[in-house]
């Protein structure tokens, strides 16, 4: 391993701050994109079984 210690690892040598914090941002627009279409698919499918439905009563 090219650090000496975790805390080494960690902090980058001085860019452990913008290092870790580009890994969160990621890491919430990941999650962000996930949880959009998921929902979208979801209103997706109730939209479309209450269209079915209507018309199967017709």
């Amino acid at each position: 391993m090219a650090f000496d210690s975790v805390s080494a690892f960690l902090s980058m040598g001085t860019h452990g701050v913008y290092v870790w914090s580009a890994y969160g941002f990621s890491a919430l627009a990941l999650a962000w994109l996930v949880w959009n279409t998921l929902s979208a698919r979801r209103k997706t499918r109730d939209t479309l079984h209450k269209r079915f439905l209507r018309n199967q009563t017709r």
